[in-house]
């Protein structure tokens, strides 16, 4: 069964006016336009267009508690619920560092805080439900900026002797600013003692230590900027460029030198993120598609004026500097490329088709075809061009800026035309 969806996008003040409405070729709605949620999430369950279709459900989430059967399938309907959440996201300015629980840990903070009568919309509940939240961005924009993971402290130390070489070209060098910081960057805890040391006194303390390192920090960032346009070089000028972009918007924020403990990620169109739990990370620029488990839970670390529960983050993140956490797909066809994560909630696949495709699959008019079998319920939506979708017992037009819910008896799904598709499912679809 194809069911057409469709939602309107979450107007959070960190959205882009315009990047979602290009990209759809939907008019653009003259305020922010932040995410479009494409799922069964109560937060914004998606649109269904003709509820004809689904027993007159409105939207994905009625549908899915009326007919789970349907609308998931036999191996999820016990369950109930969609797993995944597909989003168009859009970032003008960035958005708070923050980290996902462990499934286990979700569950658990759920339940204790349910214990504790905490109610769920309360401001400073952690958990409003008792599942993890890993996801991947895949960016459509030229170019994706992101915080992701911990950098290593050796290359944090590199960072600060930076610093302290533009501090010695200030009028008034203040190297005492950073010292806090350096001496706490020793031991086997080192990136954990100082993100707590700059939240516990950066969010209220009484030292005035870490306020002071925040001004300094932003500080010598703008004397770097000033000396780069002098000719100097800099080794981290686009760490600290981030420095002065995040001072412009949480001024006096200890995320701004937290930033500095963190990887500065720079993705181009079609390269992909994986955030899974215990991952630090803040999306800075940029247009993309984003799965993710349906869940609400994050635990706040900066950059926001909302509740950050130090004791909780500090235990749900994973301090461990690794790698940026780029996600390759496995190319199943000529232009079927799928991302599968090692969690059990979604997979995405990326179907493309060049407007003068001559090669690949054809149907008997010789139009360019790409395939992919469904083992799941699955959120398609069209970014560019125009497709025939058919699967099993159902066919209908895609065109851009229009999404479409397959239900898991569909089969194996074959796109006729040209264009892109972003195909949201559960693990173990394949590509033909």
């Amino acid at each position: 069964m194809f069911v057409g969806i469709s939602n309107t996008p979450r107007d959070y003040a960190w959205g882009s006016p315009t990047a979602i409405a290009g990209l759809l070729g939907s008019p653009a709605s003259g305020g922010p336009e932040a995410e479009l949620w494409l799922g069964a999430h109560p937060g914004s369950p998606a649109v269904i267009n003709d509820p004809a279709l689904t027993g007159g459900a409105a939207n994905l989430a009625e549908w899915i508690h009326a007919d789970p059967d349907t609308a998931l399938g036999a191996e999820l309907a016990g369950a109930g619920r969609l797993p995944f959440l597909l989003k168009i996201l859009a970032a003008h300015s960035p958005l708070s560092l923050q980290a996902h629980p462990s499934p286990e840990r979700a569950a658990a903070g759920f339940a204790l805080e349910n214990a504790a009568g905490i109610p769920l919309t309360a401001a400073d509940r952690n958990y409003r439900d008792p599942f993890h939240k890993p996801e991947i961005i895949f960016a459509l924009s030229d170019t994706f900026q992101a915080l992701c993971g911990f950098r290593d402290p050796r290359e944090i130390r590199g960072i600060l002797a930076e610093l302290r070489a533009v501090d010695a070209t200030m009028d008034d060098p203040q190297p005492a600013a950073l010292l806090g910081l350096e001496n706490r960057l020793v031991g086997d805890a080192a990136l954990h003692d100082v993100v707590d040391w700059l939240l516990r006194d950066g969010r209220g303390g009484d030292s005035g230590e870490v306020a002071w390192l925040v001004e300094r920090v932003v500080a010598l960032a703008e004397r770097a900027a000033f000396l780069i346009d002098g000719g100097a070089q800099v080794s981290f000028a686009a760490e600290l460029a981030t420095v002065r972009s995040l001072a412009g918007v949480y001024p006096g924020d200890p995320g701004i030198v937290i930033s500095l403990l963190t990887n500065l990620v720079t993705l181009t169109r079609g390269e992909v993120l994986f955030l899974p739990a215990g991952n630090i990370h803040a999306y800075l620029s940029g247009l993309g598609v984003e799965v993710m488990a349906a869940s609400d839970n994050v635990l706040r670390g900066g950059l926001s004026p909302k509740h950050i529960d130090i004791d909780e983050l500090l235990d749900v993140l994973d301090f461990t500097p690794l790698p940026v956490p780029y996600l390759t797909p496995v190319v199943q066809a000529d232009g079927v490329a799928v991302y599968r994560p090692d969690v059990p909630d979604f997979e995405l696949a990326h179907i493309s088709v060049p407007a003068d495709a001559a090669a690949g699959t054809t149907g008997a008019v010789g139009v360019p075809m790409r395939q992919v079998t469904l083992t799941g319920p699955g959120i398609a939506i069209c970014t560019a061009g125009r497709f025939l979708v058919a699967g099993a017992g159902s066919k209908m037009t895609l065109a851009r800026g229009e999404s479409v819910y397959l239900t898991p008896d569909e089969g194996t799904i074959t796109f006729a035309g040209s264009g892109e598709v972003f195909l949201a499912t559960t693990p173990g679809s394949a590509g033909a």
